[in-house]
């Protein structure tokens, strides 16, 4: 799948930036990566909150053999049929992959964010020593 078709695909959606990765295509809004394609395959980011939708609509995650053997599943779930004709339903899912990767960057930003030194100072006057 080229550029181009991606773009229309997702038009209703609104402009994207896609750039050429691992043999495939990141497909970004904004600078935040929301889907990918590989092997002329589009896939949306999902989780926990909109997991279940992809699979109502009998979608799967993407999957690939690691180079240790192992499978390897991501989180992002295949682009049903049905939405690659119809730019409503893509832009819908589009929007749900887009807010899925804003929850995930901030949930990694939460976890990247170091405790401010006032908070460390009460951490270590509360401590016992040993």
């Amino acid at each position: 799948m080229d550029a181009e078709a991606i773009r229309e695909i997702l038009s209703t959606f609104g402009p994207v930036q896609i750039r050429r990765m691992f043999g495939g295509q990141g497909i970004y809004r904004d600078g935040l990566m929301f889907a990918l394609e590989a092997s002329g395959e589009l896939y949306l980011k999902a989780d926990r909150e909109s997991e279940g939708r992809f699979r109502e609509l009998g979608s799967r995650p993407f999957a690939y053999a690691a180079k240790d053997g192992r499978t390897t599943v991501m989180s992002y779930w295949l682009m049903p049929e049905s939405a690659l004709d119809d730019p409503d339903e893509a832009a819908e899912l589009a929007r749900m992959a887009f807010h899925a990767a804003l929850r995930a960057k901030a949930a990694k930003l939460q976890k990247t964010k170091k405790p401010s030194p006032a908070r460390k100072a009460r951490k270590s006057v509360s401590e016992p020593a040993l």
